[in-house]
């Protein structure tokens, strides 16, 4: 099959189409065909790129652990898909992604696609899908008439965060570059503070929740911003400085079949769409990383 692969690191310049071997589907595993795939732009510095779960080399690998395809393959004993189905979700940190033609990917890992959603917009929603959601119910508790702050509401996760938390019935106030305030108002945001013009401190009271994608120096002023009984949930860092009178939680997402078949329900009735910014193909990978690490808006996503 052809595939994009990375033998050392180097960053998204080391990316090459290429012949690779086809995936061998074990235990619990079903086999993809791959028709779109997606990213994030710092997966090529996560250690699940170069060494397996024991700590062994794996190189070369293959990025990209967003997956939308159809089964072509199931392995024996596996329940719950079949040959044809249409599926996406995510594949392990530490294994093959799906920046190829096939994958071989957990069972447990993927759910159907709707007939309304295409591949490239399927192949968007994975991680940053279950991240916000993640984010701001399992950890966050965010609930109806409460104000949550999305930190870097224009990327692939923060667009989806503004709308999960919109339709939640939550007060949402967005941040992020300026050229982001019209998307994230049309995601949902009430309120939209430009991170390069207005100083998050002066313009935000306290909050509920707040749900961070950025990091840095903006997390830790982030801490004064929560009221009592509220939480600061990060997905860069732990918070170095922990709310007073509230939670503070960094986590890493993890796959969940029934979160995955909850937003693409929501996605097929038209209230909840992956906002993707440009679509490649997947010989363009190395540009599409590249696209993405100077600031595409939402998502990138690789056709095959």
């Amino acid at each position: 099959m052809r595939a994009v692969r990375i033998h050392k690191s180097g960053g998204s310049e080391g990316l090459v189409l290429e012949d690779a071997p086809l995936p061998y589907a074990a235990t619990g595993d079903v086999v993809v065909r791959v028709h779109a795939a997606s990213f994030v732009p710092d997966e090529l510095d996560w250690p699940g790129t170069w060494v397996d779960r024991a700590g062994r080399d794996r190189t070369p690998s293959i990025p990209a652990h967003e997956v939308a395809g159809v089964v072509t393959e199931v392995r024996y004993g596996t329940p719950g898909l079949a040959v044809g189905d249409r599926v996406f979700g995510l594949t392990d940190w530490h294994r093959n992604g799906a920046a190829a033609e096939f994958v071989a990917v957990e069972a447990r890992n993927l759910a159907r696609i709707p007939p309304s959603l295409t591949f490239a917009q399927a192949a968007a929603l994975p991680l940053a899908g279950l991240t916000a959601w993640q984010g701001l119910f399992v950890h966050g508790g965010l609930e109806a008439g409460q104000t949550v702050v999305v930190h870097g509401a224009g990327g692939g996760t923060g667009t989806l965060a503004v709308q999960l938390a919109h339709q939640a019935g939550a007060h949402v106030i967005a941040t992020g570059r300026g050229r982001a305030a019209g998307l994230a108002a049309e995601m949902g945001a009430q309120t939209f503070v430009d991170l390069e013009r207005d100083q998050f401190d002066e313009a935000v009271e306290p909050v509920d929740l707040i749900f961070d994608t950025i990091g840095g120096d903006l997390l830790a002023r982030s801490a004064q911003k929560i009221k009592p009984g509220g939480a600061l949930v990060s997905i860069t860092a732990p918070p170095p400085v922990h709310p007073e009178a509230g939670r503070a939680v960094f986590f890493i997402v993890e796959p969940n079949r029934d979160q995955l078949t909850e937003l693409a329900l929501r996605a097929e009735s038209g209230r909840f769409l992956p906002h993707v910014g440009a679509v490649y193909p997947l010989a363009e990978a190395r540009e599409a990383f590249q696209a993405k690490q100077k600031g595409v808006l939402g998502k990138v996503v690789l056709e095959i």
